[in-house]
């Protein structure tokens, strides 16, 4: 699906707030560790015309910095959504990545019905015509 500047944004805007849903797992282990909540905000300020990609990508590189350094799976996820949720400011795709991540972070043991209420959460903030990129299995119901 080919997305114009309206949905690229869109869909930048709900890559963050799915990394932002999740950052606390990381927030909560690394207190002092500013990079991936950095990575939404430059997303947001993204979405606002107040930085360039190539800003918006630093910041994205950063947070997967943070991810290498965290200890436990669910705050290297949380962190690895907020790089992906960034660079959703270059590249659309990433925001699959920020939802997987989220999954990850959210869901620290197997369980099927907490990823499901996870995935159930992050579609009832997608927006309806975009569905399709995100959720293809589902579509746009």
């Amino acid at each position: 699906m080919r997305l114009d500047e309206r949905d690229h944004w869109l869909l930048a805007l709900w890559a963050t707030d799915c990394a932002g849903h999740v950052l606390p797992y990381f927030e909560e282990e690394h207190p002092r560790d500013d990079r991936p909540r950095n990575a939404v905000e430059a997303r947001r300020a993204w979405v606002r015309n107040e930085i360039a990609v190539s800003e918006a990508r630093a910041a994205a590189f950063a947070a997967h910095a943070a991810a290498r350094d965290a200890d436990g799976a669910a705050a290297r996820a949380a962190a690895r959504a907020a790089g992906h949720a960034a660079a959703t400011a270059h590249v659309a795709g990433h925001a699959v990545h920020v939802a997987n991540y989220a999954v990850t972070a959210a869901v620290p043991t197997d369980s099927a019905a907490a990823t499901a209420r996870e995935r159930n959460w992050q579609y009832r903030r997608h927006p309806k015509h975009l569905r399709v990129v995100a959720f293809p299995a589902r579509g746009n119901d």
